[in-house]
């Protein structure tokens, strides 16, 4: 478990780290002094525009990938790949979006959790270039950090494969460090485990969180006001059609849970 953990602490060192020397270079390009530039983080009033957190967040996902990958933490390989993988990756898509309104609708049965980092999502999601970070970057990271070296690691060291998958899913959940995404964050995290585990890949995981975020950005810039919705608003006020919407992702799910379990196989064998 100390691998886990040591993978865990530079994952948020170097978002805490890399984010903070961005900011600061970019208010010192802005004609402010090294002190001026620190101020806001001592005083607790600093406040990014989209563009700063763009590049920081950028910035973030590239070193860690680097630090992540050169490392041999989580090690690359074109093997998969070359098994020409790609019903998996389509129906990896259909099991991405399968998952959506489910989520949503289990989450609206939970007790409503605080969306600390709302702002910053409005600011990511409503920029142009903000795509290039939810979309590709985010996935591709957090999938080298949480599958790729963290579940890696815990799949070794733990019998039960299930358990493993969790503990990832959950420290995935964690890291969001966002009471308001945890309990998808934890289901997709169950999801992306177990593509990581059948296949020793995190391709297909990549694909599955890239579908996921992508649809985020997509329903954000169509429906602005969606994140203050409920499902029955989004179907206009119609309960019938949030149970019928349910019933045609169960339609997504279902077969794509098993096209995956009949395609996946490690690229060894």
């Amino acid at each position: 478990m100390r691998k886990t953990i040591l993978y865990l602490f530079c994952f948020l060192a170097i978002q805490f780290v890399v984010s903070w020397v961005v900011w600061i270079i970019w208010m010192m390009a802005d004609g402010k002094t090294l002190s001026e530039a620190i101020k806001p983080f001592v005083d607790g009033n600093f406040s990014p525009d989209a563009l700063m957190m763009i590049v920081a967040s950028g910035a973030f996902s590239f070193v860690t990938i680097l630090v992540f990958t050169l490392t041999k933490w989580a090690p690359v390989s074109r093997n998969y790949l070359l098994t020409r993988p790609w019903g998996v990756f389509f129906w990896c898509v259909i099991l991405s979006l399968g998952t959506i309104i489910p989520s949503v609708w289990l989450q609206e049965k939970m007790p409503e959790l605080p969306n600390w980092m709302q702002s910053t999502f409005d600011g990511l999601l409503s920029h142009p270039v903000g795509y290039l970070f939810v979309g590709i970057f985010a996935p591709l990271a957090e999938e080298v950090v949480f599958r790729g070296a963290i579940l890696r690691v815990l799949l070794n060291r733990i019998q039960y494969h299930w358990i493993a998958i969790a503990v990832s899913a959950l420290l995935f959940a964690l890291a969001h460090g966002n009471p308001a995404q945890m309990p998808h964050a934890f289901l997709i995290g169950l999801l992306l485990g177990w593509l990581f585990y059948r296949t020793g890949s995190i391709l297909p995981g990549v694909v599955l969180h890239w579908t996921n975020n992508t649809v985020a950005y997509v329903l954000y810039n169509l429906y602005p006001m969606a994140s203050d919705m409920k499902l029955v608003d989004v179907f206009k006020g119609s309960e019938l059609h949030v149970y019928l919407a349910l019933l045609f992702s169960l339609f997504l799910l279902g077969p794509a849970l098993f096209q995956l379990h009949m395609r996946m196989k490690p690229a060894d064998r």
